[in-house]
C-alpha cells in the first residue's frame, strides 16, 4: 500500500466530483426509464440509473455494464474519471439512443421488468440504436479492467460523424440548453398558493425543474439540457403544482417553436465568428403562446433566444425561458 500523502484526500475529492455530476439536471432522472432520483450508476457506460433498471444492467455482466451504488460503493479514480468524461445522461443518450427508430417508445418509470430488459439490452448489449459504424461487434467477457474506452471511442466517433443521416431513424443534431428563469402570476392550486415546478418535453426526452414551495411568482434560474433530433418538433412545457398526498395539479402549458432558433443558428454556423447581433425572430400570433415577439441573437459568441410565454389552458400565469443552441462539436 502506498503511503503517498495525497492519497488521503482522494476518496473525499472523488465523492465530491461524483456528487456534483449527479446534481446535474439531466442526471436527476434515470437514463433508461426517466424515473426520478437515481442512486445507481453504470461506471463504464457513464449513466445514472434507477434501482429497477439497475437489476437489468447487472444481468448484462460487468464487461458491458459495471453497476455501482452512488452512495454505498467505493469508487476508484478511474471509474469517476470515466463518468465525468462521458458527461452525464444527456451526453451518453446522445450516443446510445442516436438511432432510435421512429415510433419506438422508451420504457417509463412504471414499465415492467420485461419492457426494461428488452430496451436496455437493445441499447447497450446489442447497440441497436448506435450509428452502425460505431457499433462494437463484441466486447471481451470476463475482462476485469474498466471498459470506459468503449464509451469514449463511441463518443468521439459520434461527434466526428454527427452530420450523417439515416432514413426513418432518429439522430440528434445538437443540444438545447433551456434556462427556466421565472414564472409570474401563476394559478393557485392549494389553499392560498402553489408549489410549482416545470416539465419540459422534446420528443421522447423529459426534464424537470426543482419544486418552489408556496410561491406564485417563482424564480428558478435553472438550466436544463435536451438533445435535439433531426425531426425535432416543438418544445412542450407544462407547469404543475406539487402535492404530497395526491396527484400533482396542472397549472398551465405551452409550446415553443424551435425552428427560428435552430434555422438561424445553422445558417450562421460558427457563432463565435460574429459580434453580437440579431439573426432571427419568432413572431407573436394568435396561434402561439408568446407574450411578445421573441428574437434570436448572437450574444458573446452564443446563439440565444429569450422566450416570454403566456401559459395556456389555465386562468393565469406567465413563464420566462432563455434558449441556447449548442452544436454537437461544442
Amino acid at each position: 500500500m502506498s503511503n503517498h500523502p495525497l492519497e488521503l484526500g482522494r476518496p473525499a475529492s472523488g465523492k465530491r466530483r461524483l456528487k456534483n455530476l449527479l446534481l446535474q439536471n439531466d442526471n436527476r432522472f434515470c437514463a433508461d426509464c426517466g424515473a426520478p432520483d437515481p442512486k445507481w450508476a453504470s461506471a463504464n457506460i457513464g449513466v445514472f440509473i434507477c434501482l429497477k433498471c439497475c437489476g437489468v444492467h447487472r444481468s448484462l455482466g460487468t464487461h458491458i455494464s459495471k453497476v455501482l451504488s452512488v452512495t454505498l460503493d467505493e469508487w476508484s479514480d478511474d471509474e469517476i474519471d470515466a463518468m465525468v468524461e462521458v458527461g452525464g445522461n444527456t451526453s451518453a443518450n446522445a450516443i446510445y439512443e442516436a438511432f432510435i427508430p421512429e415510433g419506438y417508445a422508451k420504457p417509463g418509470p412504471d414499465a415492467t421488468h420485461e419492457q426494461r430488459a428488452q430496451f436496455i439490452r437493445a441499447k447497450y448489449e446489442l447497440q441497436e440504436f448506435l450509428k452502425p459504424s460505431l457499433r462494437i461487434v463484441s466486447l471481451p467477457t470476463g475482462k476485469s479492467s474498466l471498459q470506459s474506452t468503449v464509451s469514449r471511442k463511441i463518443l468521439g466517433g459520434f461527434r466526428s460523424n454527427s452530420s450523417q443521416k439515416s432514413e426513418g431513424m432518429v439522430e440528434f443534431i445538437g443540444l438545447l440548453k433551456v434556462k427556466v428563469i421565472k414564472g409570474t402570476n401563476l394559478a393557485i392550486r392549494d389553499m392560498m398558493s402553489s408549489d410549482p415546478y416545470v416539465i419540459l418535453t422534446l420528443g421522447q426526452q423529459t426534464v424537470q425543474t426543482t419544486v418552489v414551495r408556496s410561491n406564485l411568482n417563482p424564480v428558478w434560474n435553472q438550466e436544463l439540457m435536451l438533445s435535439v433530433p433531426q425531426r425535432y418538433g416543438p418544445l412542450k412545457l407544462r407547469v404543475f403544482d406539487h402535492d404530497t398526498f395526491s396527484s400533482d395539479d396542472i397549472m398551465g402549458e405551452a409550446e415553443v417553436d424551435l425552428q427560428p432558433l435552430i434555422t438561424s443558428a445553422m445558417a450562421f454556423g460558427d457563432a463565435g465568428m460574429f459580434g453580437d447581433m440579431q439573426i432571427g425572430k419568432w413572431l407573436k400570433s394568435h396561434d402561439n403562446a408568446l407574450i411578445e415577439d421573441s428574437t434570436v441573437n448572437i450574444v458573446d459568441g452564443k446563439v440565444k433566444q429569450e422566450v416570454p410565454l403566456k401559459l395556456q389552458n389555465v386562468e393565469s400565469g406567465e413563464l420566462y425561458l432563455e434558449l441556447e443552441w449548442m452544436p454537437l462539436d461544442q
